[in-house]
């Protein structure tokens, strides 16, 4: 489970590179944060239920945040 996580991070930082060469600045630091995150936890040898309750948790802040600025944030295209 641990090396799904460094995995995990593989992907966000592969994400993160491409959004700064896109110019997105903020899209890329919020992605690099993520890689920090899951290359952090792929090495701290937690059980494999901590790893699956961590991964929850990031899921729900993940789509509560993402639910958040697509209903409030962004200007309606109408």
């Amino acid at each position: 489970m641990a090396r799904m996580f460094r995995v995990l991070g593989f992907w966000t930082l592969i994400i993160g590179l491409m959004a700064y060469a896109g110019h997105m600045v903020e899209m890329a630091l919020l992605f690099f944060l993520q890689t920090a995150f899951f290359v952090l936890l792929g090495y701290l040898k937690l059980t494999e239920r901590t790893y699956i309750l961590s991964f929850w948790g990031y899921m729900l802040v993940s789509f509560t945040g993402f639910s958040y600025w697509t209903i409030f944030e962004m200007s309606n295209p109408f």
